[in-house]
């Protein structure tokens, strides 16, 4: 009994069966390396983008962590914090006279100036355990900052440098300064300290 060989013909069908194969492919490898990037854009929060490094007074700072702050369950602002080596001490981070930065992406077109002093001095009560008044002048110099304009899109950079204090920056320009190391250590433990204004920011600032 012979058997006959009967060669593969490869018809017009199955060359676009392996077209349409092969695109299917591409798409998903696609697809796979956009998640990847995603995951890898931390510096990304929603929507708002948060600068690897911040460089001012002649030192870079890198970003050490970054959070939404939400407020019954409105996003108000995207919070950074940049420090010139990564650390997860809040308190050490709190009482160092050292170059860093807490840096505010407003998001929210809720938010005026009124509502930015307000959350902010709520912020320095829970911080001080109700009684403000011995940084009274210091607060009121932020405050007054504020009425620079406080809007969505608007950035303020809370930068601390030693010898000088917090110099206080509305989408990148100088409006503030205030000379105060007890000043310093209050407005970065508002998002810092282990009574924060935000539990789930703090953690995201340090990377907890």
């Amino acid at each position: 009994m012979h058997s006959t060989f009967q060669p593969l013909v490869v018809t017009d069908n199955m060359k676009k069966q392996g077209e349409e194969m092969k695109t299917i492919y591409t798409m998903m490898a696609g697809l796979v390396m956009a998640f990847v990037a995603t995951q890898a854009s931390a510096a990304n929060i929603a929507g708002v983008n948060m600068p690897d490094q911040l460089q001012y007074g002649g030192k870079t700072m890198v970003l050490n962590g970054a959070g939404i702050r939400k407020k019954f369950l409105m996003s108000m602002y995207v919070g950074g914090l940049y420090l010139t080596a990564k650390s997860k001490d809040g308190d050490a981070i709190m009482k160092a006279d050292e170059p860093m930065s807490i840096r505010l992406a407003i998001t929210s077109s809720l938010i005026s100036p009124a509502k930015m002093k307000s959350t902010t001095l709520g912020g320095f009560q829970r911080a001080m355990g109700g009684d403000t008044s011995s940084l009274k002048k210091e607060i009121d110099q932020l405050m007054n900052s504020f009425d620079k304009g406080v809007g969505k899109g608007d950035v303020y950079e809370l930068t601390n440098v030693p010898g000088s204090g917090v110099h206080v920056l509305r989408n990148g320009k100088l409006v503030e300064t205030i000379r105060s190391q007890q000043f310093k250590q209050t407005l970065f433990g508002i998002w810092l300290s282990k009574t924060p204004v935000h539990a789930g920011l703090r953690a995201q600032l340090l990377g907890l």
